[in-house]
């Protein structure tokens, strides 16, 4: 008896506190989930390859790519995108803050990426070195080729504040 390949699935998952239930096509890359069905946009598309990293959430609390993933491969996880780095009132996290006083924002391109990864690091590792940070942040680009002012920011923050 032949089977009829799935070309859509509904997928459930929790993406900064809120959680979304949706039909996707079984092709459907994460990336293009969260920018064009849920307009969640801070997460950039750089490559499409996985090179860059502009495209790093966090996926149960590890960096992903998404632009290398599924979106029904997340079907049940709990995502955190840039948007959900920010408190309810808006305020910056300490992290992002960082970046700000540090100059590590340059064009931006590459920031929720780098954001994301970074966050990834000091959760598992609240003071990370300059080292840590740099081996921490290698799958993401920046081409403005500012990686000191980014690496700068992230021991700041990790070091208890933005200063």
């Amino acid at each position: 008896m032949a089977t009829t390949p799935t070309t859509s699935r509904t997928i459930s998952v929790e993406i900064n506190g809120t959680t979304y239930e949706r039909e996707v096509p079984a092709s459907r890359l994460l990336v293009h989930f969260l920018r064009d069905d849920l307009d969640l946009t801070g997460t950039h598309v750089g490559c499409d390859t996985g090179s860059c990293g502009a495209c790093t959430v966090q996926l149960d609390g590890a960096a992903v790519k998404s632009c290398c993933m599924l979106a029904v491969q997340a079907d049940g996880a709990s995502l955190r995108t840039v948007e959900g780095l920010a408190g309810e009132d808006g305020e910056l996290s300490a992290l992002q803050q960082a970046f700000h006083t540090h100059h590590g924002l340059q064009c931006g391109y590459c920031t929720p990426g780098m954001l994301m990864s970074a966050t990834a690091l000091l959760e598992r590792n609240p003071h990370p070195s300059e080292d840590e940070v740099k081996l921490a942040l290698q799958g993401n680009i920046c081409r403005c080729t500012g990686y000191w002012n980014i690496v700068e920011a992230v021991v700041a923050a990790g070091e208890g504040g933005a200063q």
